[in-house]
């Protein structure tokens, strides 16, 4: 049985101004829930896991070796969620290499149920906390890219310090970016787009690739939530700030 990963405190962006903070105390900005598996992803995470799956360990990983090709470009996704942008920029993009990093087993299985479906040779997928797998598997400087999607805004203000995007987090992220790789997040909480942006100006590794809001990539995907929700009138925020 999968345990409540939730800690009872969890530490301030002040505690994550360096990367010694993270190693030590990684953020917990999610809650590990059971979840039903459909027979498909059951299946998937049966039979495909084992082939694009990547087990955790504290150790570097090769992408190179991961991927079997070292030309290519090495994009991280965080937090893929069941995965239906993943696979469609996986397959928009065959040329580029795509790492998706997620901890909750239904969301894995049905990515994996597409990878098997639509034949996707370039994704692989690690079901593990990403602050670990950051710190103890992603290389510097190693990274062309890195997408989080639709983070949980954890709206209420007390919750705010569970935010995955935190200075420390960012900092962190940007030592495994290449020098000119992109960091894309997206959100449809105004409050947390404003968050973001905010952490991402007082990076100075960073640079805005707009004056403050970006157009919408072409490769991202409108997801049928994002649909329903411009139908409504909410709105979506991009954000890409580039690594310098």
């Amino acid at each position: 049985m999968q345990k409540d990963l939730t800690e009872p405190k969890q530490p301030d962006i002040e505690e994550l101004t360096n990367n010694e903070a993270l190693k030590n105390r990684p953020i917990r900005s999610f809650v590990l829930r059971q979840g039903r598996l459909t027979t498909g992803q059951q299946r998937a995470l049966e039979q495909v896991m084992p082939i694009f799956g990547v087990p955790y360990q504290p150790e570097l990983l090769d992408l190179a070796t991961v991927f079997g090709r070292t030309e290519s470009k090495k994009i991280l996704e965080i937090g893929f969620g069941m995965g239906e942008s993943t696979a469609y920029i996986a397959s928009l993009l065959p040329e580029q290499d795509f790492l998706g990093v997620e901890v909750h087993t239904p969301g894995v299985g049905s990515l994996l149920k597409q990878i098997d479906e639509q034949q996707l040779k370039n994704l692989r997928i690690i079901q593990h906390d990403a602050v670990e797998v950051l710190n103890h598997m992603i290389a510097d400087a190693s990274l062309d890219g890195v997408h989080i999607f639709f983070p949980d805004p954890w709206h209420k203000k007390r919750h705010h310090k569970r935010r995955l995007i935190q200075a420390g987090f960012v900092k962190l992220l940007c030592s495994k970016l290449k020098a000119g790789a992109y960091l894309h997040v997206a959100t449809d909480w105004q409050e947390y787009a404003e968050w973001v942006l905010d952490v991402l100006k007082a990076e100075p590794q960073l640079e805005n690739t707009a004056a403050d809001y970006a157009p919408k990539p072409a490769y991202r995907p409108l997801t049928k939530f994002e649909n329903r929700g411009i139908k409504l009138g909410h709105g979506v925020w991009d954000i890409v700030f580039l690594r310098v």
